[in-house]
């Protein structure tokens, strides 16, 4: 079942078109819309929200294909950069007893899942992630990494982690700006439905 989206989401893709995202070099996006989901069309690179996000809660819906042939990295490979900096992996792992630091869930080479939440290939699946930036003092300087919770299926696969820093592959090191959510072509038809986001104000009120 689609999940519907709260009426202060919004919204990146519905089904329709592209007309939220852009491509590698800033130009149109190169992937497919067929049915309701968007689909990498592999070698015509990342895709990217025009809307940028510092904090905020994200839902996607993902599907990787059936690549029995394939194992590890080769199979379903994708990507979900929040803030176009941190990667969420996106991955064909369903079966895989004890998920790594590369496996789908994974905040890529950095904090494995803490299960594997994984459907096989060819099912609908959804990433519900509260991503919460990092936070600065007066002088510029970095006093709270980056944390995110993540929810995949319905259960909890990263549990208010911190980062050390930007994943591998990360758009820049601007890490004190707002990023968008990027998308990443790692050369698999991996496919992706039902995109929002919430932002989330940076702190709640001080009075009772």
């Amino acid at each position: 079942m689609i999940q519907t989206p709260p009426e202060s989401a919004v919204i990146l893709f519905d089904g329709k078109d592209l007309s939220n995202w852009i491509g590698r070099d800033g130009d149109e996006p190169k992937w497919k819309v067929e049915g309701d989901a968007m689909i990498c069309e592999p070698r015509t690179g990342d895709i990217s929200s025009k809307e940028t996000f510092t904090d905020h809660f994200l839902h996607l819906e993902f599907m990787t294909p059936d690549m029995p042939e394939a194992s590890g990295q080769a199979k379903g490979n994708s990507g979900v950069f929040l803030q176009g900096r941190y990667e969420i992996q996106v991955l064909d792992s369903y079966g895989i007893e004890v998920p790594g630091k590369g496996d789908c869930g994974a905040i890529y080479n950095q904090f494995a899942a803490l299960v594997n939440a994984c459907k096989p290939p060819l099912e609908w699946q959804t990433y519900d992630v509260i991503f919460r930036a990092p936070r600065f003092n007066d002088a510029g300087d970095m006093t709270e990494n980056v944390r995110v919770t993540a929810l995949q299926n319905g259960l909890v696969i990263l549990n208010n982690v911190q980062l050390p820093g930007t994943t591998a592959g990360g758009a820049d090191s601007a890490i004190a700006k707002p990023g968008p959510l990027r998308l990443q072509d790692h050369g698999n038809h991996v496919q992706y439905r039902n995109i929002w986001a919430v932002k989330l104000p940076l702190e709640g009120s001080d009075q009772y």
